[in-house]
C-alpha cells in the first residue's frame, strides 16, 4: 500500500451561493492527489503520456459525508492498496483541518494504448516503481 497527503485551501470560486464547496469541485480534488501521489513515487502523467500510455477516469463512486467550507484547508489522502492490472483504483479521503472525514471515493482507471486507443496492461517501468512500495 502506497499513499500520500496534500493540502488545498478551498477558495472562493470553490463554494456555492450557501458557502459550501460545491460537490462538482471534488473530483478535480482527487486528480490532484492522484498527480501528487504518483509525482511522490517519481513519475507523472506526463511521462505516461509521452509514453503513449493514457489513464482515462472509467469510474468515480463518491460519498459526501459532511460539507467543507470557504477558507477551510483540507487534507486529500490518496491511496493505492493495490498493484493495477488493466485499471488502477485510487482511495481517496478528504479531511477538515479537525481531522474529520468528510469525503471519500474510488476512482477507477484505465490504461489504454494512446495510438490504438485500446485497453493495455500498465507499463512496465510503471509496474516497476510500484512494486518497490508493495514489497
Amino acid at each position: 500500500m502506497v499513499s500520500n497527503e496534500i493540502s488545498i485551501r478551498i477558495q472562493y470560486s470553490h463554494t456555492d451561493k450557501m458557502g459550501f464547496c460545491y460537490h462538482g469541485n471534488y473530483p478535480s480534488f482527487y486528480e490532484m492527489g492522484r498527480t501528487e501521489l504518483m509525482r511522490d513515487l517519481g513519475m507523472s502523467y506526463r511521462e505516461l503520456e509521452e509514453k503513449g500510455i493514457l489513464m482515462p477516469v472509467i469510474s468515480l463512486n463518491i460519498k459526501y459525508l459532511h460539507s467543507a467550507y470557504y477558507d477551510d484547508e483540507i487534507i486529500v489522502r490518496t491511496t493505492l492498496k493495490e498493484l493495477p492490472g488493466a485499471r488502477i483504483t485510487f482511495y481517496c479521503e478528504i479531511f477538515n483541518r479537525q481531522n474529520e472525514l468528510i469525503n471519500t471515493a474510488e476512482a477507477v482507471l484505465a490504461f489504454l494504448n494512446s495510438e490504438t486507443m485500446n485497453a493495455c496492461r500498465p507499463p512496465q517501468f510503471f509496474l516497476d516503481i510500484l512494486r518497490k512500495h508493495f514489497a
